[in-house]
């Protein structure tokens, strides 16, 4: 989510001078989540034409166009990593919750489907509990029910029937919780221009296998739509990075609500989509439950960071011959 000061984000640089660190943080995540919600519509736009699986592969495509200016400026140095079997993993996992959720968009509501998506957190507090071995207490394991009950109160089944956009936006959200937390191993070798980077390279060659059986040509037009879903998701990625290396996690977490009501906005604009009032019930309980639980996990990181900096480093050497 461009890709030119990819080398900046890595040192922290570009933020707006002058203004106090949480403000750079929210401002940098508001223009995230407008990134995010005009991709988002992009995609739907797209999908309405073209199989979600071909708009896949054309948005990892030009996702790597996009970031090989920085390739270009940095070399094939910018390539080097102990960990490319990680990487590899990452992006077939990645790919799945795309196809998922690109599929998902084409069939339910923008805002619906973007309310679900702040899912995502929970299912990583799942998966961090059952496969990392983390202690995860019983005030977030709470924080993550009503989670989950604000997602029902969005899809509101009756008679045990759910709609098969839905249940896809869930998937989607539970496999981005897994590229989550191998993104979260990942970080500790690795910069966050090398995960995206490797995360392009691998997932465009993959999502043209599944492409090449729903294949249409595109238009010229298409072309210029591709172009924007690049740049849109580049820059989500980047202002996103930017605002967690300028302020805490907690102080800008709130403003990625602002992508609930960016989604709303453009779906009401392009498609004349308006979310009810449920929506908007679910999508706050769900928002605040994941809110909670960073706000838990940034006091246990700041209550253990002497010990979690010393084991980093210790991993860094382990996994790093150079150093």
């Amino acid at each position: 989510m461009a890709e030119t000061n990819m080398a900046e984000t890595d040192n922290n640089d570009g933020a707006p001078a002058g203004l106090p660190a949480p403000l750079q943080g929210a401002l940098w995540m508001v223009l995230g989540g407008a990134c995010f919600a005009s991709m988002t519509v992009v995609i739907r736009h797209q999908t309405a034409d073209m199989n979600p699986f071909e708009v896949a592969f054309f948005r990892n495509l030009f996702g790597v166009l996009v970031m090989l200016p920085w390739l270009w400026r940095v070399g094939f140095s910018g390539l080097r990593t102990q960990r490319l079997g990680l990487h590899g993993i990452r992006a077939v996992v990645g790919l799945v919750a795309m196809t998922c959720w690109f599929v998902a968009i084409s069939m339910m509501p923008v805002a619906e489907a973007t309310a679900l998506s702040f899912t995502t957190p929970l299912f990583a507090t799942i998966g961090a509990a059952l496969f990392l071995g983390e202690v995860v207490k019983a005030r977030r394991w709470s924080a993550t029910v009503i989670g989950f009950l604000g997602a029902l109160v969005i899809l509101r089944p009756t008679d045990m029937h759910l709609d098969q956009g839905a249940i896809l936006a869930l998937v989607a959200s539970a496999f981005m919780s897994i590229a989550v937390l191998l993104v979260k191993s990942l970080s500790r070798t690795e910069k966050p221009s090398v995960i995206v980077l490797y995360m392009g390279l691998i997932m465009t060659p993959l999502s043209l296998i599944p492409a090449t059986f729903f294949w249409t040509a595109p238009a010229l037009d298409d072309l210029v739509w591709f172009i924007a879903m690049g740049l849109f998701a580049t820059g989500g990625q980047l202002s996103m990075v930017r605002a967690f290396s300028v302020a805490e996690v907690t102080a800008v977490l709130p403003f990625d609500f602002s992508r609930l009501l960016f989604a709303a906005a453009l779906g009401y604009v392009f498609f004349a989509e308006q979310p009810d009032m449920w929506t908007w019930v679910g999508a706050a309980a769900i928002f605040s439950a994941t809110l909670y639980t960073a706000h838990r996990e940034a006091r246990a990181a700041k209550r253990y960071r002497p010990v979690a900096a010393a084991i980093t480093e210790t991993i860094i050497q382990d996994e790093d011959p150079e150093t």
